[in-house]
């Protein structure tokens, strides 16, 4: 029967790591980081696209919550 250790071994010289595990771990950890600050960055983007319309449009249209005129 095959030792699993071996077979680990021997698909770990077949086909090397490009990088130590920590350093890819970590490459992957700044990433999500980064992800993390994009999503974060648009925390507040629809209620400053509202103010930012209704301020800039006329005050004789209504506007609904998504910042569109409303039609009578």
């Amino acid at each position: 029967m095959l030792d699993v250790s071996l077979l680990a071994a021997a698909h770990e010289a077949a086909a090397p790591l490009i990088a130590p595990p920590i350093v890819i771990a970590l490459t992957f950890a700044v990433f999500f980081l980064f992800l993390g600050y994009v999503v974060w960055s648009y925390r507040d983007v629809a209620n400053r696209s509202v103010r930012k319309a209704s301020k800039l449009a006329h005050h004789d249209t209504a506007i609904d919550e998504y910042g569109h005129p409303k039609n009578h």
